[in-house]
């Protein structure tokens, strides 16, 4: 019988891995007089200035009883991608927000669609993030347009706002090429991230919908889809109107699996593959149906006999009285540039597991109960430790639902670390380095192609839980979309089913 072909999102993976013996020579350097504007500006449009809202305190505004609304959005979308520090940088400033990218690329865009309120009529805004404003570029009635091409999904009922998250293809290519749609979706991932935790510090409550009609939201947007493409919709339910507290409904859609595809030159991968993944006008949806993490709990792999088995239960991490230390940990965030080396606390390690992958112990405090995610069922989590007082060194298998460890691999991982990472002293020199992996090949079984999105949204979700209880315990963290894929698998011996979509490294900064 002749060989099944690979699906494309296979194909693509395989086409971007970084190998040892090729990196090099791919390298073409980078044309500056070709970097891309990290932003969007419009030439026309009505302006809505959220920054007194943010900046001035509640007493200036009580005459104004919209006002309270007002404060909430503008603090959530500031926390979620607002700027946070503007630095020189080879003659050009270049503006740092609340949710990390690689290079410093911002490949990610916000959009507000309002379905008529008080504060905002109905229409398509975009999220400026150097003026912190909201640009209506188009006044209209485009709720039911968003619904439909949602397949009517049950959260855009009862609610009014909703945030689109798009990606400007190049703005990410310019520097990584086709690797690019990864980094791509794992920056979604941390913008994802902040979208969710500063909804509850505003009394908003995000609904992820990764299944929808591309063309269709593309269009609702007016963009481009050669140049910017939807990539994730979230409703946002207002807590403070019973009418909102709705129930949450299903997350993902699958695509079809594209085995039939030509030779497609490097260059043109990405905008290929993307289109791939796009679910097609016609096609039926099930979003009638419950959410699909409610359907099937995360389920515990790599159950070895041999295995020692470590538990991870640990105190909740305290935020603060209404949640102030979380805004100020998602304000203050950067990455780690360096690390001591020294070691980190079994403790501390505990801790960054138990914000990241146990949100139930958190209800007390405000957070949601259960994370909208796509499909965790999907990520496996890896850690090597190379520094953790009370466990020895080696690679740890994390079991989220059983909250233990279980290690697979008895070694220092600290030279290995350093070559995976491409060289970087940030894998040699952290404490702990954590690896998102998925079956890739299954898991395009479930969602068909388009689950390559889902697959990088997620790690990069939970890379940003990560990296935001880092710093609140003053840690040092820095995501890593960067390494050599096959080779990870290989020294830590993880499957080679598992395909590694990111790490994390952790230690103390220098």
């Amino acid at each position: 019988m002749p060989e099944l072909r690979q699906s494309i999102a296979q194909h693509y993976h395989e086409r971007t891995k970084y190998d040892p013996q090729t990196i090099t020579s791919k390298g073409k350097g980078l044309d500056w007089s070709k970097q891309p504007v990290p932003f969007k500006e419009y030439k026309i449009g009505s302006t809505f200035d959220l920054k007194p809202y943010i900046q001035q305190k509640p007493e200036a505004f009580v005459d104004e009883p919209k006002v309270p609304w007002c404060q909430r959005l503008s603090r959530l979308l500031f926390c979620s991608y607002g700027v946070t520090a503007k630095m020189p940088s080879m003659g050009n400033t270049v503006y740092l927000r609340t949710a990390p990218s690689a290079g410093g690329l911002y490949p990610a865009e916000i959009y507000v669609v309002s379905r008529g309120t008080p504060f905002l009529p109905g229409g398509v805004y975009n999220y400026q993030c150097r003026t912190h404003s909201l640009i209506a570029y188009w006044e209209s009635d485009v709720w039911q347009k968003l619904q439909e091409a949602c397949f009517w999904h049950p959260t855009l009922e009862r609610t009014q706002l909703a945030i689109i998250i798009t990606a400007v293809f190049y703005r990410s290519a310019w520097r990584y090429e086709d690797r690019a749609y990864r980094r791509i979706f794992l920056d979604t991932g941390h913008l994802l991230g902040n979208i969710e935790l500063a909804g509850a510090m505003t009394h908003y409550r995000p609904h992820l919908i990764g299944g929808f009609v591309d063309e269709a939201v593309n269009e609702l947007l007016y963009i481009d889809p050669q140049q910017e493409g939807a990539i994730a919709v979230l409703p946002l339910a207002d807590l403070l109107d019973i009418k909102q507290n709705i129930r949450t409904g299903r997350t993902t859609l699958p695509s079809a699996t594209q085995t039939n595809y030509p030779h497609i030159p490097d260059g043109e991968l990405l905008k290929y593959f993307h289109y791939c993944t796009q679910i097609q006008p016609g096609t039926r949806g099930q979003f009638t149906s419950p959410k699909i993490n409610q359907e099937k709990p995360i389920k515990d792999k790599y159950n070895f006999p041999f295995c020692e088995k470590i538990p991870t239960v640990s105190q909740p991490i305290n935020w603060g009285e209404k949640l102030d230390g979380l805004e100020v940990t998602i304000l203050k965030r950067r990455s780690t540039r360096a690390y001591s080396g020294r070691d980190l606390t079994f403790d501390e390690l505990k801790a960054l597991l138990d914000f990241s992958y146990q949100p139930q112990n958190y209800v007390d405090q405000g957070f949601d109960h259960s994370t909208d995610y796509f499909d965790l069922n999907l990520i496996e989590t890896f850690i090597a430790v190379s520094g953790v007082e009370g466990l020895e060194v080696g690679c740890y298998y994390y079991a989220p639902k059983a909250q233990e460890l279980r290690q697979i691999r008895f070694k220092n991982f600290r030279r290995e670390l350093h070559f995976l990472c491409l060289g970087q002293e940030l894998g040699r020199d952290a404490a702990a380095v954590v690896f998102h992996t998925a079956d890739l090949e299954s898991a395009v079984g479930q969602y068909g192609d388009r689950v390559y999105r889902y697959l990088h949204m997620d790690a990069g979700h939970l890379g940003q839980r990560l990296n935001l209880a880092a710093i609140h315990l003053g840690l040092g963290v820095s995501g890593i979309g960067g390494f050599f894929d096959d080779q990870v698998n290989e020294v830590l011996g993880i499957p080679a089913a598992e395909v590694v979509l990111y790490m994390t490294t952790l230690g103390r900064p220098r």
